[in-house]
């Protein structure tokens, strides 16, 4: 992907016909992806706010045309609607995505590394990375979204982070999730509220995004863990699994403990 392109927001590949979402005014879409997402739900894929038209097709501030969002059909049940809306996404993309079947969940079970096993006590047991203040001698540090957004280290060490941690979710990987979604698109998902919202602040925009996805529990934990990993000092996963501390629990625990 052309690294100077900015990248539409569902399917992850440069825009090639901008469209805007009316009312919100987003406009991270090429044209196809935001119709074929609203086909299904008639809500912006950023914010949830409900979009009744999309604007498209730009020539000036007066010269645009209009798709008008008819009301999605009320039969559907939610996952319906998540299969169709990502098929249509890997139609439009024409490469291969990943498609999760049990058979793959039970590969990646079976293969699964410890420090993964690790993570997965920590969500079943829903434990909570203790705080550590930013300063010199801990060398944590505090960030906002707009340090995050100039920041590619920041960025890429989120994107690491995130592609470990959601392999926890098995229910991303199951065919009849409700909740299910590619993990590719999650992380940039992610990556994009990071960059437009406070990880925990007091409007807990940012755990409302994310709850669609996860439920309200796991994203709230997610998003906890997260901010400790970006406010740490560390380069690699493994160092900072060997150090994060759990109340009551110390470090994380280690592949064999009970």
């Amino acid at each position: 992907m052309d690294g100077d392109a900015e990248a539409c927001i569902i399917c992850l590949q440069p825009i090639t016909e901008r469209a805007v979402a009316v009312a919100c005014n987003h406009l991270t879409f090429d044209f196809l992806c935001l119709v074929s997402w609203l086909q299904e739900r008639a809500t912006c894929p950023l914010c949830k706010a409900a979009v009744t038209e999309v604007q498209y097709d730009w020539r000036s501030a007066e010269d645009y045309k209009t798709y008008h969002v008819p009301k999605p059909e009320p039969a559907r049940t939610s996952a319906q609607s998540s299969t169709t809306a990502l098929r249509r996404v890997h139609r439009r993309d024409r490469r291969h995505t990943e498609r999760w079947t049990s058979a793959t969940e039970q590969a990646l079970l079976a293969g699964t590394d410890p420090a993964l096993e690790r993570r997965r006590h920590v969500y079943r047991e829903g434990l909570y990375s203790l705080h550590v203040g930013a300063n010199r001698i801990s060398q944590h540090r505090d960030f906002t979204p707009q340090t995050f957004t100039a920041s590619p280290d920041l960025q890429s060490r989120a994107r690491a982070f995130l592609r470990r941690e959601l392999q926890v979710f098995s229910f991303l990987d199951t065919a009849t999730a409700p909740r299910r979604g590619n993990r590719n698109y999650l992380v940039e998902y992610i990556v994009f509220v990071l960059k437009t919202n406070e990880l925990k602040g007091a409007s807990g925009h940012a755990e409302d995004l994310l709850a669609d996805f996860l439920g309200r529990e796991n994203a709230r934990l997610v998003l906890h863990e997260l901010e400790a990993w970006l406010r740490s000092p560390y380069a690699r996963l493994a160092e900072w699994d060997g150090e994060v501390q759990y109340a009551g629990a110390g470090r994380a625990p280690k592949s064999g403990d009970s």
